[in-house]
């Protein structure tokens, strides 16, 4: 039963098997709230199932059936419901038990035979404090709501950003920035096979994954740094011109830090990007350049970019080469393992390797 009232008029739903208290208590209540009445903790849970939620609930803990300390149990226990103030009400002498009603949730005791102005008052402030809590409640999710909308708008800038500057060598390399998308990609599924590998697992979190699958496409960034004329070169280059071009992962690693360096706090996406630009060409065995690093010593980063970017070169057509076709191009990785390449990415790469020709079929220039 319900009493028509204002559409803002704040409800409260009355529990109580004793038709007189039922009826002294909506007769008090009904000319400020909309109320509601129940006779035991059943109905009482019907009633919060099928409509409209109450602000408050008055409930009395002697009854039969389902009591007051598990009807406000349950109803404290469903998240649709938890929010809804309890108010306990017991006859004298039946308070012993105060804490245990307030451990089951409720946030005050009335006790019978009620006074009208203690009752009032007691329903006005607790009322006050939902109506508070609610507002409170209420601006924290708008607020949440918008700054997670500025935060993807803001992440959003950052990627198209980020693959706006890494196009930049691309295009000058004669590349596509699908290439971009395929090594991003690539590294994303290494990621994700690895994740759970003894060696990897500490170093492939979420967060992590997410900041080298956006990182990745920077990894040539420093080829923008290499004169047209040996970049563009169709041709062999010279021992002299290949020097120049190796300059580009200090190149890429000086740029980034430099960006670095504007910041107060570090970037862990910024440092992952500066490491896969100035070690992406090391090799396992040390042969590598600019540095020679060797083995674990090679960032976890670099070495998933190694096999991302070689796989993707082998399957481009260039000006001075022919694409090969995916099967030899993991012939070729295979036959890098443990001297190109770290042994454990590669056998990462064999168990996901459908996974990189579906990419490159998805992103094909």
């Amino acid at each position: 039963m319900m009493e028509p009232a204002p559409p803002r008029c704040q409800t409260v739903l009355i529990v109580d098997d004793t038709p007189e208290s039922l009826t002294l208590l909506y007769s008090l209540l009904k000319d400020q709230y909309r109320t509601q009445i129940a006779n035991s903790g059943e109905r009482a849970l019907e009633l919060l199932a099928d409509g409209e939620l109450p602000d408050l609930l008055l409930l009395d803990v002697m009854m039969p059936g389902m009591g007051g300390f598990e009807t406000c149990r349950r109803v404290k226990a469903d998240p649709r419901t938890a929010r809804i103030p309890v108010i306990f009400l017991t006859a004298m002498g039946e308070n012993e038990n105060e804490q245990a009603g307030f451990d089951a949730g409720a946030v005050d005791y009335i006790i019978k035979p009620i006074s009208p102005p203690i009752v009032l008052a007691r329903v006005k402030t607790h009322l006050k404090l939902k109506a508070a809590t609610d507002l409170l409640e209420d601006k924290a999710s708008l607020l949440q709501g918008e700054v997670e909308s500025r935060i993807r708008e803001v992440q959003k800038v950052q990627d198209i950003t980020i693959l706006a500057l890494a196009s930049l060598a691309e295009v000058r390399d004669q590349e596509t920035g699908n290439h971009l998308r395929r090594t991003q990609s690539y590294v994303r599924a290494l990621c994700q096979q690895l994740r759970d590998h003894p060696r990897f697992q500490a170093a492939l979190g979420d967060e992590t994954i997410n900041d080298l699958f956006k990182s990745a496409p920077l990894h040539d960034i420093g080829k923008v740094g290499i004169p047209d004329q040996i970049l563009l070169k169709p041709g062999k280059l010279t021992p002299e011109e290949f020097e120049i071009v190796k300059t580009h992962t200090t190149l890429g690693r000086d740029t980034i830090a430099a960006a670095e360096l504007l910041l107060d706090a570090p970037s862990s996406f910024l440092r992952h990007a500066r490491e896969i630009a100035y070690s992406h060409q090391e090799k396992w065995d040390g042969s590598g350049y600019p540095q020679g690093l060797a083995g674990s010593d090679i960032p976890v980063s670099a070495r998933l970019m190694a096999v991302a970017d070689v796989y993707d070169a082998l399957i481009s057509r260039r000006p001075y080469k022919a694409a090969l076709s995916h099967e030899q191009a993991v012939a070729i990785i295979q036959e890098g393992s443990g001297s190109h390449f770290d042994p454990d990415v590669v056998s990462a790469f064999l168990a996901i390797s459908d996974t990189f020709r579906a990419i490159a079929e998805r992103y094909a220039d």
